[in-house]
C-alpha cells in the first residue's frame, strides 16, 4: 500500500531529528520560539526516570558510579565542549579528540560542533538581544534550560565552527550524538546486572545503576552545567569591565569543576584556565595539566600577564 503524503512527511521529519539533519532557513520567528516536542518530551522524561529510584533504592556502588560519570562527563564537557572545540585553548591528537568528543555525546547535551557554534554565538554577542541565552533579556527558566529545547536551537551553528568541518569523523558523530548517550545507559545496565550476578554482596541491580548511573547522574550533570549559562550572569562578583554581565562564582566553580570562574572567562575565553589566580580553584585547568604531563594535551595557552590587570576593576565595583 502505498505511502500518503502525510506518513511520508511524518517520516522524513523524523528522520531528518534523528540525524540532527534540521535547519531554521524555512522557519519564521515565530516558529524558530516554538518548542520542538521531539527534545522537549524525552528530556521531561530523563527528569520523571530519575523517580524510580524510590523503587529501585540505593546502594554505595550504584552512588559511587553517578559520581564517577557525573565527574568524567562534567571534566570533559568543560575540559573539551568549552575549552578546545568552543574555544581552542590547547592541542590534542585526532584521535583523542575524537575520544574525548564521542564521552562528550554522552552527556546527552548534543555534539561538540553543535556545543561549540552555539556557544561561540554567545560570546559574539553576550547579553545582548542575539544572545542564545541570557538571563537579562529572557529569564532565568529560558537561559537556564528552555533555549535549546526550542526549534531554532536545533540547527548547529555551522557559520561558527567551520574550522571543525574538515573532520569527518566529527561530522559523523554530530549526526548520530545520541549514540554514545543511549549506549551509556545501556552501559549502566549491564554494569548493575553483572554486578548482581557475580557480587550479589553490593546490593545493586541493572534497574539500580540505570536509575543512578544514568539519570540520575545526567541529570544533575544537566542542571549543574547550565547554571553558567543563567546564575553566573547574575550571581557573583565582577573583577574586570567586560561588556557583560558576567560574575566570578565559586560555588558554581566548584560544582563545574572550574566554569564559575565565568568573568575571568569571558574577559580573556582563549586561556586554557578559568581561575586565573591560585586561590581560584579551577579542576579542570588541573586535570588538563595531568594530560599534559601525559603527554596526550599540548600548547595550554596561558593567560597573559598584561590581560590579568587589564581593565581590573575597583573593589567598590565589586557585586
Amino acid at each position: 500500500m502505498p505511502w500518503g503524503p502525510e506518513l511520508r512527511l511524518l517520516c522524513t521529519r523524523f528522520w531528518r531529528w534523528l540525524v540532527n539533519e534540521g535547519g531554521d532557513v524555512e522557519l519564521t520567528a515565530s516558529e524558530r520560539a516554538e518548542m520542538d516536542w521531539g527534545r522537549v518530551i524525552p528530556f521531561i522524561a530523563l527528569h520523571v526516570a530519575c523517580g524510580l529510584v524510590l523503587v529501585v533504592g540505593v546502594s554505595w556502588v550504584a552512588v559511587a558510579v553517578a559520581v564517577l560519570l557525573y565527574l568524567v562527563r562534567m571534566f570533559v564537557i568543560t575540559g573539551f565542549y568549552h575549552r578546545y572545540f568552543s574555544h581552542r585553548a590547547f592541542k590534542v591528537s585526532r584521535r583523542f579528540q575524537f575520544a574525548m568528543a564521542v564521552i562528550g555525546c554522552s552527556a546527552g547535551q548534543r555534539g561538540p560542533l553543535w556545543w561549540a557554534g552555539h556557544h561561540r554565538e554567545h560570546h559574539a554577542n553576550s547579553d545582548t538581544g542575539r544572545d542564545p541565552h541570557s538571563p537579562l533579556h529572557t529569564g532565568f527558566l529560558y537561559s537556564h534550560t528552555l533555549w535549546f529545547l526550542t526549534r531554532g536551537s536545533f540547527v548547529t551553528r555551522v557559520e561558527r565552527v567551520r574550522d571543525w568541518l574538515k573532520f569527518r569523523e566529527l561530522v559523523m558523530l554530530e549526526r548520530f550524538d545520541w549514540v554514545p548517550f543511549v549506549g551509556l545507559g545501556i552501559a549502566c545496565y549491564a554494569l548493575g546486572a553483572g554486578l548482581q550476578q557475580v557480587m550479589p554482596e553490593l546490593g545493586t541491580s541493572g534497574a539500580q545503576m540505570l536509575v543512578w548511573g544514568f539519570f540520575i547522574s545526567t541529570v544533575v550533570l544537566y542542571h549543574a552545567t547550565y547554571t553558567i549559562n543563567s546564575l553566573a550572569h547574575r550571581f557573583g562578583r565582577r573583577r574586570y569591565a567586560t561588556n557583560d554581565e558576567s560574575r566570578n562564582n565559586f560555588w558554581l566553580a566548584l560544582l563545574t569543576l572550574g566554569e564559575g570562574w565565568h568573568n575571568n572567562h569571558h574577559h580573556y575565553p582563549a586561556a586554557a584556565r578559568q581561575g586565573f589566580f591560585w586561590w581560584e580553584l579551577d579542576i579542570s585547568y588541573i586535570v588538563l595539566r595531568l594530560l599534559a604531563a601525559l603527554g596526550l594535551v599540548t600548547n595550554l595557552k596561558p593567560v597573559p600577564s598584561d590581560v590579568l590587570a587589564d581593565r581590573r576593576l575597583a573593589p567598590s565595583a565589586g557585586k
